[in-house]
C-alpha cells in the first residue's frame, strides 16, 4: 500500500491553522450543522492555501495523490482540512489521473458515503460530472448503479452529476437518476430532483414542463417548485419586459455558485 505524501499533508493543515479564526468557526459550525470543528477559514481563503500547498509539494505519482486525499479526508480534525483534500483531488496538475477505476471510484464512493452532507457531496459531484464527460460509457454504468443505492448521498450525487451539461445531458441518465429517488421523502433527495431539472430547463424548458407533467402525481411539491422555479420566474420577468427570453450561458463557476446557494435553501 502507498503511504500519503506526509509533507504535503502536515503543510497543508500547518497552512489552514495559520489562518484559523475561532469567531468566525463558531458561525460557520452552527450554519454547516456540522459535528466536526472549522478553523474558521472562507473558502477563497483555503484554495489559496491548496494552490500554494500543492505547488510547493508536488505529488510524485498517482497512487501517492490518491493516498493523500484519503489521509487528508480521513485524518481530518476540522472541516476545511476535508475541503482540502477534495481541493487537492480537483487540482489542475492532477487532472490526467482522473480515471474511472476501481480506485478512484473507490476513493469518491468513500468520500461521499462518509461526507454524507451537502457542502461535501456537493463539491464532489464535480469530480464524478468531469468523469462523466471524459469517460462516458463506465460513468453511465456507476450512476446508474448509485442510483438505485440506499445511501442518500450516492443518489444525490447521480442525480447533480450532469448540472451545467447543457446540451450534452443524458436525459435517459437523468430520469433513471430521478427515479431512484422520487419517492424519498428526504429533503436533499427531493432538493436534488428540482435542482437537476431546473438546471436543465435553462436548456430545454419543453422537456422539463413535460417531464414535470408527466411526473406530477410523484414528484414532490418541494421538486416540483424547485424544477419550474426558474422557467416561471423567467416568464413573469419576460412579460413585464425585465429579461430577455434567451436562457443564459451557465459556465462552471455559476453552477458551483448555485450548487451552494441552492442547496442551503
Amino acid at each position: 500500500m502507498v503511504d500519503a505524501d506526509a509533507v504535503l499533508v502536515v503543510a497543508l493543515r500547518s497552512a489552514l491553522a495559520e489562518g484559523a479564526d475561532p469567531v468566525r468557526a463558531t458561525g460557520q459550525q452552527r450554519y454547516m450543522k456540522s459535528a466536526m470543528p472549522y478553523l474558521g477559514l472562507p473558502m477563497p481563503e483555503v484554495r489559496r492555501v491548496v494552490r500554494a500547498v500543492v505547488a510547493a509539494h508536488p505529488l510524485p505519482d498517482r497512487p501517492t495523490w490518491l493516498a493523500t486525499v484519503r489521509a487528508l479526508w480521513d485524518e481530518a480534525t476540522h472541516r476545511e482540512q476535508r475541503y482540502a483534500a477534495i481541493g487537492v483531488l480537483r487540482h489542475r496538475s492532477y487532472r490526467a489521473w482522473l480515471l474511472p477505476d476501481d480506485a478512484l471510484l473507490g476513493l469518491l464512493r468513500h468520500l461521499v458515503t462518509s461526507g454524507a452532507w451537502w457542502d461535501l457531496v456537493d463539491e464532489l459531484s464535480h469530480v464524478v460530472g468531469d468523469l462523466l464527460t471524459s469517460d462516458r460509457p463506465p460513468m453511465t454504468a456507476v450512476l446508474r448503479g448509485w442510483s438505485r443505492e440506499p445511501d442518500l448521498w450516492l443518489r444525490r450525487t447521480s442525480i447533480i452529476a450532469q448540472l451545467g451539461a447543457r446540451d450534452a445531458t443524458d436525459l435517459d441518465l437523468l430520469s433513471f437518476a430521478i427515479e431512484g429517488s422520487i419517492d424519498d421523502p428526504d429533503f436533499f433527495a427531493r432538493k436534488a430532483i428540482g435542482w437537476a431539472l431546473r438546471e436543465y430547463s435553462k436548456t430545454d424548458a419543453a422537456w422539463v414542463r413535460g417531464y414535470v407533467a408527466a411526473q406530477a402525481s410523484r414528484l414532490s411539491p418541494l421538486s416540483r417548485r424547485e424544477a419550474l422555479k426558474w422557467l416561471e420566474a423567467r416568464g413573469s420577468a419576460t412579460d413585464s419586459g425585465r429579461i430577455s427570453p434567451r436562457p443564459p450561458q451557465v459556465g462552471p463557476e455559476s453552477v458551483a455558485d448555485s450548487r451552494a446557494r441552492n442547496a442551503r435553501t
